[in-house]
């Protein structure tokens, strides 16, 4: 047996005063575009706002129905556009905030699991690392440098390649 560990290091900010510019701007736009999600069932809107290694910037909102397993994340719906609209390329860093209407939305929240797995897949097949910049509309900012670090035992096309 050989015992093994994983662990990776993470930024966390007081507030969006302290991120640099461009972070800032992406979390403020996520924030904004919380408006748009569709949560009626869960009253929790999620937006995700992406700039892409072009410079373009890319949004998306969650979208839920009455027939839970039919809706889709804001990480995924943001993906799925950026995929559409730019072929192939890379996210260099996602904003992800929320609000609800029954808690207070004062610290980060991170991607779920089918979304981080969404996320590892994206990254290895445009080939570059994805910045998340996770906050809610208050409270604490954490920065996570790639997404991949998330999931460290992720399931990839390698594992149904044979050997």
């Amino acid at each position: 047996m050989k015992k093994q560990s994983y662990q990776f290091e993470y930024e966390e900010y007081n507030s969006m005063e302290e991120l640099n510019a461009e972070d800032a701007l992406l979390l403020k736009l996520a924030k904004e575009e919380t408006i748009h999600a569709y949560a009626p069932y869960s009253h929790f809107s999620v937006a995700a706002v992406a700039r892409l290694s072009n410079g373009q910037i890319v949004k998306g909102t969650n979208q839920e129905n009455a027939s839970y397993p039919v809706g889709i994340c804001a990480e995924r719906v943001l993906m799925s556009t950026a995929a559409s609209l730019f072929p192939g390329m890379a996210i260099s860093t996602m904003a992800i905030s929320y609000k609800s209407s029954t808690i207070e939305s004062n610290k980060p929240v991170s991607p779920c699991g089918m979304c981080r797995q969404a996320l590892a897949e994206f990254e290895d097949r445009t080939a570059g690392a994805i910045r998340l910049v996770l906050g809610g509309e208050t409270g604490a900012i954490i920065v996570v440098n790639q997404s991949r670090q998330l999931l460290p035992f992720n399931f990839g096309k390698e594992d149904l390649e044979k050997s």
